[in-house]
């Protein structure tokens, strides 16, 4: 949040600075005025003087860096863990709109060209959002087009960070430092977003599709990743590849009506659920999410499928399924999205989710459950404050020929 000093202002430095130099406290003169001041209500720090001139007259040099660092913790501090608005007495969970929403085109004289090699996709294993970018990657034979890797499944009070060597809790492939050369020091996915724009103020999100070449961030939007690496390097892959068409023509328009719904009610509806700070929220949310479940099983039951649309895959199973393989081993318990579960409630779904994760490797190989499961418990400790990571489901998910004990009782009588 960011708090403007009330004129005029007499600001001080009430955090102790460090020790290589006694402090006392520092006064700014009569003078100043609400133009060149940001007072940041945090951590007991009154406020800091942004205007370079003005702190170096009052801050000595050898802490100019200290409180840079500082203004950048302070902006993001209640934008990592408050999920709901800090005085929002609706008490309901708003996603950030992405910042970044330049695309890769084809066109002549394009910003972004497809070029192999050039691109690079932050990811990670734990997210959602971030795991559509993934399937799609590997669905369309991407894998020597793109790189990617993962950062480690902990989000703390800097968001997302980038895994160490002496990591050995997130095992998975491409859990790694960060590999762009340029970036040895980067511990954190937010150094590449202030290395980008050192003014961003919105969340560290992933997946971050990365120019290399340009040294800048096209894209962190996955919907838009997801359309973009669907079609946009057709022209170099071999045509099995190139063929993979995730969003036909003839089906387009029921895409995009169910990408409306799935979205708002299942996909962003098990946080809305999650995160509700009032009850109210809470009910509405679950409810609508239920609902949607119903919907989709319903639909899923009538088209015959494997997939959403019948034969078809599209777009609504690379973004459908990553929040229902999540649903049993997280979202049930912690997200008390636990009115039903998929493999005892929705044979439908059940069936669908497992058939895409056994029968289709871009599916199976970018699903983490490790990550998915530490990331959720340990992360959010607004939520499960003692980060107990639950044993169950076992196993995370069902083979295909295999049912949960009540399934199979329901399936005897019939």
């Amino acid at each position: 949040m960011n708090i403007r000093a009330p004129r005029p202002a007499l600001l001080c430095i009430r955090t102790p600075l460090p020790s290589s130099r006694p402090t006392a406290s520092l006064s700014l003169p009569r003078t100043t005025t609400r133009k060149n001041i940001t007072a940041w209500d945090r951590r007991g720090i009154s406020s800091w003087v942004t205007n370079q001139e003005q702190y170096r007259s009052i801050v000595p040099d050898s802490l100019s860096g200290f409180v840079k660092s500082k203004q950048q913790q302070i902006r993001m501090a209640s934008k990592i863990t408050d999920w709901v608005k800090p005085g929002d007495n609706s008490g309901e969970f708003k996603r950030q709109s992405s910042s970044f929403r330049e695309w890769i085109s084809k066109e002549p004289g394009a910003k972004f060209p497809p070029e192999k090699g050039r691109y690079h996709i932050y990811v990670s294993y734990a997210c959602p959002w971030a795991t559509r970018t993934l399937i799609t990657r590997k669905l369309k034979g991407l894998e020597d087009f793109i790189s990617f890797s993962s950062v480690h499944w902990h989000m703390g009070e800097k968001g997302w960070r980038f895994p160490t060597p002496e990591d050995t809790d997130a095992e998975g492939e491409n859990v790694i430092p960060d590999p762009v050369p340029g970036h040895e020091k980067y511990t954190h996915l937010r150094d590449l977003y202030f290395a980008v724009d050192p003014n961003y103020e919105g969340r560290f999100t992933v997946p971050v599709l990365f120019d290399k070449k340009a040294n800048t961030i096209v894209n962190n939007e996955s919907s838009e990743i997801l359309r973009m690496l669907g079609t946009v390097f057709n022209d170099q892959l071999p045509e099995r590849y190139a063929k993979v068409d995730l969003y036909p023509e003839a089906l387009r328009a029921q895409i995009e009506e169910a990408h409306e719904w799935t979205y708002d009610k299942i996909n962003n509806g098990v946080y809305k659920s999650g995160f509700a700070t009032t009850q109210a929220a809470y009910e509405r949310n679950v409810t609508a999410l239920f609902e949607a479940l119903d919907k989709a099983e319903k639909h899923l039951a009538e088209s015959g499928g494997p997939y959403f649309f019948g034969d078809k895959m599209t777009e609504v199973d690379v973004r459908l399924f990553p929040t229902l393989i999540r649903f049993d081993p997280v979202y049930v318990q912690h997200f008390k999205c636990n009115v039903r579960d998929i493999r005892s409630g929705y044979p439908h779904l059940h069936k669908y989710t497992r058939n895409l994760y056994w029968n289709h490797p871009a599916f199976k190989d970018t699903t983490n459950f490790l990550h998915i499961k530490n990331h959720y418990t340990r992360s959010h400790t607004q939520i499960n404050p003692h980060s107990i990571t639950p044993l169950g489901p076992v196993p995370d998910i069902l083979p295909l020929d295999e049912e949960v004990e009540a399934v199979k009782a329901a399936l005897a009588k019939i």
